[in-house]
């Protein structure tokens, strides 16, 4: 008699796949091989996600929630606005480069249907942007918000994919440039 096949959930089962893709490679991500590291049939997957896509989405979708979490995390430690969205970009960082695959094919993924849901990541947005407001006022939080992402997603492409060459301490760099941008929104007149 052959013992009762493993039991998954679909959870366990993007995470698995979030963690060959970090390990591996994306490339490595089969179903067969997603199933052979959980220890159940290559069919069983399918049960959980119709194909390969929609796993990538699920993984997209659970890497974005991550930084997000992690980042709100970092928010909590003081009250003062520019402190707080220093250790929030610090805490983004961090993020890129402990899951630089997964964190570039979630944010740099150029297959719409692969992409987290746009729904999923404005709401994940809005306590952020709740966090910018305190620095810049509500009627421009969102325009702040949106460039200091694409200032820390920008440097941290840059530098995973080492093109930042010419030495120095590319932490404080980035400490350096964030702290620039955020005293640079501190400074606008209210009516900005």
């Amino acid at each position: 008699m052959s013992p009762y096949p493993a039991q998954v959930s679909r959870e366990a089962i993007v995470e698995r796949a979030r963690e060959i893709i970090e390990n591996e490679g994306l490339e490595r991500l089969t179903l067969q091989h997603l199933a052979a590291a959980l220890g159940i049939q290559a069919p069983s997957p399918y049960h959980h996600v119709a194909n390969k896509r929609e796993l990538l989405r699920a993984v997209n979708e659970r890497s974005a929630q991550a930084l997000v979490d992690a980042v709100l995390a970092a928010a909590e430690a003081t009250d003062e606005p520019v402190a707080r969205l220093l250790r929030m970009a610090k805490a983004y960082r961090a993020f890129a480069h402990e899951h630089p695959i997964t964190y570039e094919l979630t944010f740099s993924n150029v297959e719409p249907n692969a992409r987290p849901d746009p729904a999923q990541l404005e709401a994940m947005a809005l306590p952020a942007q709740a966090l910018v407001a305190d620095l810049t006022g509500e009627a421009a939080s969102l325009s702040a918000l949106r460039g200091l992402l694409a200032l820390m997603h920008g440097f941290v492409l840059l530098e995973l994919n080492q093109q930042l060459r010419r030495g120095g301490d590319l932490g404080a760099v980035f400490e350096d440039v964030v702290q620039a941008y955020l005293r640079g929104w501190r400074g606008m007149p209210p009516e900005w």
